[in-house]
C-alpha cells in the first residue's frame, strides 16, 4: 500500500474471518488527517473488529491496514506513544486509585503533560482518592479517556465509548474530545446516530461487514432531501424510479420520495421532466438517522 500523506488511517481491501462469518468483507477506509471521523452501523456491523485490526489487537485475514502511515501489524510496544485508544469494554486496574492511575502511566509516554492531567481531572470531575472500582461506568470511562489525552496522542481511537451513559456525561466526554480536536485526528465507532451528528467532520457506514459510503458529514447531509409533489389530480408514476431517487409513494394527488443527489435546480428540472407541471414542491432537509434509514431500506429492497 502506498502511504497517503493525509490519511491518518488507510485499510485497503481487509478482510477478517471467524470461521465461517465473514465480520469484514474488502474494508476500503481513508480516514483524513485532522477529521472527526464517525464510523457508524449497526451493532454487529464490523465496526468493532476493523478498530481491532488497526489497533493490531486481531490480524487481518488478508488486506492490510495502515495507521499513522506505519502497518498496522507493526504496532507495539512505544509505537503506540502517538495514539490514544479507549474501548468500550476497556479494562483498567479497578484496585488502583484515579491519581495512582494515571501517576502509573506518566513514565510510559514521554509527551505526557502534568498540566493538562489537572485540566483533564477537573473537567472531568475525577475524584481524585477514589479507587476506579468504585466508580461508575461513566467515571471510569472519563478516567480513561483522561488517561488516553493526557499525552497529547495524534490519533485517538474510540470504540462505542458512548454505551449506556447518561447524556449529561455523553456531553462532558464529547467536549473533552472536541478541546483535543484541533491537534488531533479523531476515529469513533458508535450506533448512536443523533450523538454523533452533533460533532463528526465525516462519516462512514458500515453495513454487515461492508463500507456502504465515507463521506464529509455536510456533503452527506446536503445532498439529501426529503421530497413531496402536489398535483392538482393525481400523478401516473414513473415505472422504474430515476437515480438516485428513493422510496417512492403516492397516495391521492401527493407523491413522496427521498433524492440522494440533491441540487435545487437539476432535481427541480428532473422532477417536471419526470412529472411536468406541479402545484407544489417542498424539499425537507433529513436528520442523519433518517438518511441512514432510507438507504438501509432501499439496501433490502423496501418500498
Amino acid at each position: 500500500m502506498t502511504q497517503a500523506t493525509q490519511s491518518a488511517i488507510r485499510t485497503e481491501n481487509l478482510v477478517k474471518n471467524f470461521r465461517k462469518v465473514e465480520a469484514l468483507r474488502g474494508l476500503n477506509l481513508d480516514v483524513p488527517e485532522g477529521a472527526i471521523y464517525a464510523l457508524v452501523g449497526p451493532n454487529g456491523a464490523g465496526k468493532t473488529t476493523a478498530i481491532k485490526i488497526l489497533m493490531n489487537i486481531f490480524g487481518a485475514t488478508s488486506g492490510r491496514a495502515e495507521v499513522l502511515g506505519m502497518d498496522s501489524t507493526r504496532l507495539r510496544g512505544q509505537l503506540f506513544v502517538p495514539i490514544g485508544y479507549v474501548s468500550e469494554n476497556q479494562e483498567i486496574p479497578g484496585w488502583m486509585h484515579v491519581d495512582a492511575f494515571l501517576a502509573y502511566l506518566r513514565p510510559f509516554y514521554p509527551t505526557w503533560d502534568r498540566e493538562l492531567e489537572r485540566e483533564l481531572v477537573g473537567q472531568f470531575d475525577l475524584p481524585p482518592e477514589r479507587k476506579l472500582d468504585d466508580l461508575s461506568r461513566g467515571m471510569r470511562m472519563k478516567a480513561a479517556l483522561a488517561s488516553s489525552l493526557a499525552y497529547h496522542p495524534k490519533l485517538i481511537v474510540l470504540d462505542e465509548p458512548f454505551t449506556g451513559l447518561d447524556p449529561l456525561v455523553r456531553d462532558e466526554l464529547i467536549q473533552g474530545l472536541l478541546d483535543r480536536a484541533e491537534e488531533a485526528t479523531i476515529l469513533i465507532s458508535s450506533h448512536d446516530l443523533a450523538e454523533v451528528e452533533t460533532f463528526a467532520s465525516h462519516v462512514g457506514y458500515l453495513e454487515h461487514g461492508e463500507l456502504r459510503f465515507s463521506e464529509e458529514l455536510t456533503a452527506l447531509v446536503d445532498r439529501f432531501r426529503e421530497v413531496e409533489l402536489t398535483f392538482t389530480t393525481p400523478p401516473q408514476l414513473p415505472k422504474t424510479a430515476p437515480e438516485g431517487w428513493l422510496q417512492m409513494s403516492s397516495s391521492a394527488a401527493v407523491v413522496r420520495f427521498i433524492e440522494s443527489r440533491f441540487e435545487p435546480e437539476r432535481t427541480t428540472q428532473r422532477i417536471r421532466g419526470v412529472f411536468g407541471v406541479t402545484q407544489n414542491v417542498t424539499f425537507t432537509p433529513m436528520a442523519l438517522r433518517a438518511i441512514f434509514l432510507a438507504m438501509a431500506r432501499t439496501g433490502r429492497g423496501d418500498t
